[in-house]
């Protein structure tokens, strides 16, 4: 589940292995790409945290981000 903190939302994902998270990081940043909506985001080995805000409305939550992070919950590995 999402959690809106820190005027973001956040959420982290875990993988069997880095190859999986790997191959999840590279869908969701099609997905990004073409929304024209990047995230921040880490990755340690089989980790992935992720936050989403929109910058160009001073770095807070818009429908924009719930968009993305409704795209995000459902790309498959």
């Amino acid at each position: 589940m999402w959690e809106e903190k820190d005027q973001s939302l956040y959420k982290q994902f875990v993988f069997q292995n880095f190859s999986e998270a790997f191959a999840f990081m590279t869908r969701v940043a099609m997905a990004a790409e073409k929304m024209d909506h990047h995230p921040k985001w880490t990755n340690t080995y089989n980790r992935v945290e992720i936050w989403l805000s929109t910058h160009d409305a001073g770095d807070i939550v818009t429908d924009k981000d719930r968009k993305l992070a409704k795209k995000i919950d459902s790309i498959k590995i």
